[in-house]
């Protein structure tokens, strides 16, 4: 399937994860900036304690303003479990509220803004497409103790799933650690859904000879024989906002600004990483700047709101997008408008809860598994 309808049908098709879409109401969908941001105010002055906002650091300037956690995913989540408040509305996509719903209290609901923040990564490994390549490629290596990692950019099925095949999550911080518990448990690893995660981690861990990688959309052009005699299976997926990165935007970067520095993401490509000067999580990025000397310039490789934010949040540096003008913001991020915002505050100022990320029992007791796993690493 080429590259941009792969995109486009998996964004559709995880909006059928949940069916309470619901659309923002026509009253809210022409509030200008000042009435918007005055109405979010009044209610959460209304809410008081009973709600906390979590902003994703991907999320546009309108959002984070009104957050009062600012972070990566699992970090917010853990915020959120922390925080003793009955609603949690979380600035983020689908999976991140649902590892928050897996963490918090049975007492506190999360709630998701607009129900259309479906990561497409996350929705490049599908429950059923994953059930059927674990029976192929099991099928294939019968011998052998498969391992699966999904990354933490994944729905609560998949970590479920992982749970119950003796795997676990992991974040970009921590994906070399759980890679090593994986093949201290068994012999062979299968890594889901970012590809480009997970070939960044087998470098990190000097197993790049052992890569194979599986193509869920083209279950017939594969030898799974041939496959199963890597140590490392990696999943076809990919974030769209880091593959977008090239190699080339760092040379002519570097040609224009030989004083500059690079961060990437994990996330993107090999040869993107390699030719980066810092390669981490978005905490990563966050501490590369805010530790950077002052009159020091940083290109950053990672969703633009990122870099926007990090250039107002540290004027004393120069913040450069690594790509300029062709950076490109995450398009399920984008699905977080803030007048959904102000519309869901609303309703719970009268009562009703929009929007409700609930986990099913038995999904979220495995994916718990799946996290603690993690944890012990």
């Amino acid at each position: 399937m080429p590259e941009m309808e792969t995109a486009q049908f998996e964004t559709d098709l995880s909006l059928f994860k949940y069916d309470n879409l619901e659309q923002l109401p026509p009253a809210y969908r022409d509030l200008d900036e000042a009435e918007r941001s005055e109405r979010i105010e009044a209610a959460l002055d209304e809410l008081g304690d009973d709600v906390v906002i979590l902003g994703h650091n991907y999320q546009r300037r309108e959002i984070v303003e009104h957050a009062d956690f600012v972070g990566d995913s699992y970090q917010l989540s853990k915020g959120a479990a922390n925080a003793d408040a009955d609603y949690v509305i979380f600035g983020g996509v689908t999976f991140m509220a649902e590892s928050a719903d897996i963490i918090t209290d049975d007492d506190q609901s999360v709630i998701l803004p607009s129900m259309e923040a479906s990561c497409p990564m996350a929705g490049m490994a599908e429950a059923l497409q994953v059930d059927a390549a674990w029976a192929e490629i099991t099928g294939a290596a019968p011998d052998e103790d498969i391992i699966p990692i999904t990354y933490m950019n994944s729905y609560a099925d998949l970590k479920a799933f992982c749970a119950e095949q003796g795997g676990l999550v992991c974040t970009s911080s921590n994906a070399h650690k759980a890679f090593e518990y994986a093949f201290e448990k068994g012999d062979k690893v299968l890594f889901l859904p970012d590809k480009h995660l997970g070939e960044n981690t087998a470098y990190r861990l000097g197993m790049e000879d052992e890569i194979a990688e599986w193509d869920p959309w083209d279950p017939e052009g594969k030898d799974v024989e041939e496959v199963v005699q890597n140590d490392i299976v990696l999943w076809d997926g990919y974030c769209q906002v880091h593959e977008r990165f090239r190699e080339s935007h760092i040379e002519d970067l570097r040609e224009r600004r030989p004083d500059a520095n690079v961060v990437v993401h994990p996330e993107c490509r090999r040869e993107v990483v390699e030719a980066a000067d810092v390669v981490g999580s978005t905490s990563t990025i966050c501490e590369t700047v805010e530790n950077a000397d002052p009159g020091d310039a940083w290109a950053i490789g990672t969703e633009i709101h990122l870099a926007n934010h990090l250039d107002r949040w540290h004027p004393e540096v120069e913040v450069l997008p690594l790509c300029g003008d062709a950076c490109m913001d995450c398009n399920a991020m984008r699905q977080i408008d803030p007048n959904y915002l102000t519309w869901v505050l609303e309703e719970l100022v009268a009562g009703r809860e929009r929007n409700v990320i609930e986990v099913a029992p038995e999904e979220k007791e495995l994916a718990q598994v799946a996290l603690d796993r993690m944890l012990e690493i």
